[in-house]
């Protein structure tokens, strides 16, 4: 066959084509807020017809017959009929697909709970039902973190309430018995009431660090500091504790190992855990502190002579105004210490696990380890690696 007439052939079908398409085109217009089903039969009505336009246009340009023109035309309508009851099938299904999706969408949004549809779907309905189950499982962790925290608040606020009620009306019934003049010592009196008020302060000052943890608006002074620096500074707090409580207190495990750390809220931390397992541990007991480095991490341990926490009360140590039983209930503060601690501690990035040891429980810090510094050349060192200066001529 000549080119000429091949690009005639084609040039026909083209546009038999063509029109069939800007036909189609135009009533996907006028049906975009219908039925994926009406559109996907839409389309393969528009493959059909374009099909059909340019079959009959060439068939016209080559002048066949009558007959010919007929048996065409039937296998391009039997091709048809198959092509839009294929597309009518794979329409009712991707139909029933979003309606089940709908469904169960709308039992979400009412109960809660996402069920996803069953039965097989389209890869990207079931691609979206996927990401629907998955939102709504982490929506539901979500709620339940809101609930403990909404609990943990409420309990707080319960403790915190009676912790300050206590020494107001203690201060208030000292400060009434030194005014009507009852009091044989009153300096007592006066000492007393300055004990209260600087618990009152330690308590206030907790509340505040916790409301700047909680707020994310703690901001840190990172410094290289060595584990036994920061360790020695927060001894020397808690020497007059230990004294006072009969406790002896054991750093021989404490290497030089350096952490990037804000050396003031880092001691804070080591402090708080201090006192905690001083307060916890009886006369003649001891507590012990350790700094080592494992692998690219430095661990800082605590531990004291307690007798152990119950295995149900470990994960909520650190919970702010948390307390446990009794026999752990502090003489003084809102039960923040370890919450403070907890918030410290992630804020670099690091972590801190309460575990029992035999007689006790031991409290451990991990922080990543300081990266070897580079040490500057010396002068000596570095007229050495200087190249030789060229001499004049």
């Amino acid at each position: 066959m000549p080119l000429s007439d091949m690009l005639l052939i084609a040039a026909h079908a083209l546009v038999g084509a063509a029109t069939a398409g800007l036909l189609g085109e135009l009533v996907l217009r006028m049906l975009k807020c219908c039925s994926i089903a009406a559109s996907l039969m839409v389309v393969a009505a528009v493959a059909v017809a374009a099909m059909l336009s340019g079959t009959l246009t060439v068939c016209w340009a080559m002048f066949l017959s009558a007959h010919d023109l007929t048996v065409v035309t039937l296998v391009v309508a039997m091709a048809s009929v198959i092509s839009l009851g294929t597309a009518l099938i794979l329409g009712r299904r991707v139909v029933g697909s979003c309606r089940a999706l709908v469904v169960a969408a709308r039992n979400f949004g009412e109960g809660g709970a996402f069920t996803a549809p069953e039965g097989a779907a389209p890869a990207e309905i079931a691609a979206l039902s996927g990401e629907l189950a998955t939102t709504c499982r982490r929506l539901a962790e979500s709620r339940e973190r809101e609930r403990a925290l909404e609990a943990s608040r409420r309990e707080l606020v319960a403790w915190i309430s009676h912790d300050l009620r206590t020494p107001l009306a203690g201060l208030r019934a000292m400060s009434e018995a030194l005014e009507d003049g009852v009091v044989a010592d009153p300096a007592r009196y006066h000492r007393r009431i300055r004990e209260e008020v600087d618990r009152l302060n330690t308590m206030v000052g907790d509340l505040f660090e916790l409301s700047r943890i909680h707020a994310g608006t703690l901001v840190l002074t990172l410094a290289r500091i060595s584990a036994d620096d920061l360790i020695g500074e927060a001894l020397e707090c808690v020497v007059p504790l230990a004294r006072e409580n009969g406790v002896r207190l054991v750093s021989n495990q404490v290497n030089a190992v350096p952490v990037e750390a804000d050396a003031r809220e880092m001691t804070r931390v080591l402090v708080n855990l201090l006192a905690n397992a001083i307060r916890h541990t009886p006369a003649d007991g001891t507590v012990a502190v350790v700094a080592e480095r494992r692998s690219d991490t430095v661990i800082l341990s605590v531990s004291d002579g307690c007798g152990g926490i119950p295995e149900a009360d470990l994960p909520r140590v650190f919970d702010a105004g948390w307390r446990g039983t009794e026999a752990r209930t502090p003489p003084a503060g809102g039960g923040l210490g370890l919450a403070i601690v907890r918030g410290i501690v992630k804020a670099h990035a690091g972590r801190v696990e309460a575990g029992n040891i035999p007689g006790g429980c031991r409290f451990e810090v991990v922080l990543s380890a300081a990266p070897a510094r580079q040490i500057a050349p010396t002068r000596a060192t570095a007229a050495v690696m200087a190249p030789p200066k060229p001499r004049p001529r």
